[in-house]
């Protein structure tokens, strides 16, 4: 086939110009964004139970025989420990010297502490298009 064509009425058809479509690409900023966290520090007020137990030791004196030794003896919230001793007589006799009486006591409050409790917040930034 030549350069110029012929149609059926014999006319000649020569080609002039062709276009061509091309798709190119390229990056554009139209914006930035910023993101950054800050922590806060708030104070809060928490409260709960304490249970404390104090002891007092208080000795009473008891001296009188006794034929065998008592076991230590749990009267309450009154421990009771016995203290022996043995005396020389003309036979051996035991001698329920003191009980050191133990008394326990319960006591509860109500506490209300402040402690720093940390939160952390993202803060986003945009800006607009760089011209």
């Amino acid at each position: 086939m030549n350069i110029a064509d012929s149609d059926a009425a014999g006319a000649e058809k020569l080609p002039l110009a062709e276009e061509q479509a091309h798709l190119e690409k390229r990056r554009v900023v139209t914006g930035r964004v910023r993101v950054h966290t800050e922590v806060d520090v708030l104070d809060q007020a928490i409260s709960g139970e304490l249970t404390a137990e104090d002891v007092s030791v208080r000795r009473v004196p008891i001296n009188r025989y006794i034929e065998t030794a008592p076991g230590i003896r749990t009267e309450g919230d009154l421990t009771i420990v016995p203290v022996l001793e043995e005396v020389l007589v003309v036979q051996t006799k035991l001698v329920l010297k003191e009980e050191i009486h133990i008394q326990r006591t319960l006591t509860t409050k109500n506490v209300t502490e402040s402690i720093p409790v940390r939160k952390q917040r993202a803060v986003i930034e945009t800006n607009g298009a760089e011209e």
